[in-house]
């Protein structure tokens, strides 16, 4: 028997339900969808109405806002159980732009946007890549002049998550100087938006059902109502600080994501025979296994203490950096021990081993990489 957790004050009894009844639905509602959805490269945004009825979209978001008011780890228990069943991370970015509306939109932008985020009548992402500098916002492009009452935006976003499904875009565009003072975040609303446009839905060599976009922008005009918080040049800073709930939300995927690729290798190396005797009776498939089965409880532990001192206000940047660093490399690391027990079937798409291999390697570039991680902690060393 592998060892015990130590159950957090967060792990309550409450949260146990709510994790049973997200598991279900996913299982019931959106596991036997999710090879057409992978063949055609999305999931509609239809798909998220019910689970936003279901209170799963969104359950952090206050009552007064179409949310449930719970705390966040709640949304944390989502991501954790859509990252068992292969599903890709659409809602995390969901999630992540409706927090940037949450901690500094107006009042008027809290009540015109998240009740519909909350019930997924609106699907949101967040563009702040671009094809030229990246993710270094310092740097970025993306240009929103003032036209009288309107923004004027110019410019082209990559890689973005929901690019091609989203009906809403919180975007970081320049309004001023060079440098960080002159970021700002705007948000569209994209249907039917002159002048935006969607790009090629980019190929991926994994998560094969979450659309990845380019996104182009040639005069879109929109109310200088929809900058965030209501004052230029505070793009920066409400990036910065709202990075460790993003970073938590890579970290529990990755511990998700080693569980499961311990247990389908545990039960494939039991059930499939070689030299006369299951894979699982070698020597050396036990140790592979013991050394995956001691990064699933590490990796895990250390995600559920982070995710007690989220809730409690005391997780620093840089844990939450040597979570998302630590955990992703662990999640590459074991996947990729787990399929090698696989031997040749491990290669085959059909196999789930295969899908979170691929599916794996993202996790050490978005977010931050693994390299720009270490950085931000050795600056504080």
């Amino acid at each position: 028997m592998l060892p015990q957790l130590h159950r957090h004050e967060w792990m309550s009894e409450e949260i146990d339900a709510f994790r049973e009844q997200a598991r279900r639905y996913i299982a019931g509602e959106m596991t036997p969808q999710l090879d057409g959805w992978r063949r055609q490269g999305f999931i509609p945004r239809e798909v998220w109405r019910p689970f936003g009825a279901m209170g799963l979209l969104l359950p952090e978001i206050d009552e007064s806002w179409g949310g449930a008011g719970a705390n966040l780890a709640y949304q944390l228990v989502v991501q954790d159980e859509l990252a068992k069943a292969e599903i890709p991370g659409n809602t995390a970015v969901h999630s992540i732009a409706s927090h940037y509306i949450l901690a500094y939109g107006t009042e008027e932008q809290k009540q015109r946007w998240l009740p519909k985020l909350a019930s997924g009548d609106m699907l949101a992402a967040i563009a702040m890549t671009e094809p030229g500098c990246g993710s270094d916002l310092k740097a970025l492009r993306t240009k929103a002049r003032r036209d009288g009452d309107h923004y004027v935006i110019d410019g082209a976003k990559t890689f973005i998550t929901n690019g091609f499904t989203c009906n809403l875009l919180v975007l970081a565009v320049r309004t001023g100087e060079a440098g960080s003072r002159g970021v700002s975040l705007v948000v569209l609303e994209t249907e039917d938006l002159p002048g935006f446009r969607v790009g090629r839905r980019l190929e991926k060599i994994g998560q094969h059902a979450a659309d990845t976009a380019e996104l182009f922008f040639d005069g879109v005009r929109v109310p200088t109502d929809n900058l965030v918080g209501g004052k230029e040049g505070d793009g920066f800073i409400q990036l910065m600080s709202q990075l460790p709930y993003e970073r938590m939300l890579l970290a529990v995927s990755a511990a998700a994501v080693i569980e499961r690729a311990l247990e389908v290798t545990v039960d494939y190396t039991k059930e499939r025979k070689a030299f006369g005797q299951s894979v699982f009776d070698f020597q050396n498939t036990r140790f592979k296994l013991a050394e995956v089965a001691t990064m699933a409880h590490v990796v895990r532990t250390f995600v559920n203490d982070c995710t007690q001192r989220l809730l409690d206000g005391t997780l620093d940047n840089e844990a939450a950096y040597m979570a998302k660093w630590w955990c992703s490399e662990q999640q590459c690391k074991a996947t990729d021990e787990c399929l090698q027990l696989f031997g040749g079937y491990g290669y085959m798409a059909e196999y789930p081993i295969a899908r979170m291999y691929a599916d794996a390697r993202v996790q050490r570039i978005y977010g931050g990489t693994t390299e720009v991680m270490k950085d931000l902690i050795a600056r504080k060393l």
